[in-house]
């Protein structure tokens, strides 16, 4: 089996390379400014604007699997167009595909808690290019998956952990948001999650995300405490006072996934320590 990841110098994407070819399996990936190091790799340059290149790329591969885990914010060209011409491409050569989405889709105002049954209400042109997205995938590839996750946290190395640091030591302004929920998910859980999908039968919408619910100021004071700083540097605020977009108590519920899953997705508590 030979597996191409779409986006595999970014955090996530450089987890799932690594776990790709740690299970052995031949595996291609794409960045768009600078290659991935991980060694058993082939790396391809690619802009999801370019569907030329994209043919190319896939042809050149001819993998089983693709895993589209790329993110290209609110650049609608990137975030929704690229995931069409992906699905088209993989589906007229019958490829195996899963592409990520995100939580970002839904507004937190219609109700808190969001299953796979839930209906796309976004608030920001991301989430209304993520939600475009899923649409066209579920559309033009019906065997695909399309994965919904929260904030993905790793081990010193996501954006949420940088910030964290960044505020407590006064080098970055802003706060973090006593109002803003979310259900975060480690990168390596989330990784397997999609990797157990990507060789499964499954199809269809599936929500991986950790089953604690908490804001991102409580999400910081755990990775404060993890990482040894004091916690009360950390400046806290609520985004329904800044007028900025964005959904407030988005939770997704993973239970109908999870039951589905041999891969436990960890809550924050578990893999950032108890409190």
């Amino acid at each position: 089996m030979t597996v191409l990841i779409i986006g595999g110098s970014g955090f996530l994407g450089s987890e799932l390379v690594h776990q790709v070819t740690a299970a052995g399996r031949v595996t291609a990936a794409t960045y768009n400014s600078c290659p991935g190091d991980i060694p058993g790799a082939a790396w391809h340059r690619l802009d999801l604007r370019d569907h030329h290149r994209l043919d190319e790329i896939i042809d050149t591969v001819e993998p089983s699997v693709v895993i589209n885990s790329s993110s290209g914010e609110a650049d609608w060209a990137v975030t929704a167009d690229g995931p069409v011409r992906l699905a088209q491409a993989t589906a007229r050569r019958e490829i195996r595909l899963v592409h990520v989405s995100s939580d970002a889709i839904f507004s937190g105002i219609s109700r808190a808690r969001y299953d796979e049954t839930a209906l796309p209400d976004p608030v920001t042109p991301y989430g209304a290019a993520k939600a475009a997205s899923e649409t066209a995938v579920r559309l033009l590839h019906p065997a695909a998956v399309v994965a919904r996750t929260s904030l993905i946290i790793g081990d010193g190395r996501s954006a949420h952990e940088r910030t964290v640091h960044e505020l407590a030591a006064g080098t970055r302004e802003g706060a973090l948001f006593t109002d803003d929920i979310r259900c975060p998910v480690h990168v390596a859980d989330l990784a397997a999650a999609l990797w157990e999908l990507a060789v499964s039968d499954a199809a269809g919408v599936f929500h991986l995300a950790g089953p604690d619910a908490l804001s991102r100021y409580e999400l910081g004071v755990l990775i404060a405490r993890r990482d040894g700083i004091e916690p009360s540097l950390l400046p806290a605020g609520r985004r329904a006072d800044t007028g900025l977009l964005g959904g407030l108590d988005v939770r997704l519920d993973s239970h109908a996934t999870q039951r589905r899953l041999s891969t436990r997705l960890r809550g924050a508590r578990d893999f950032l320590g108890k409190s």
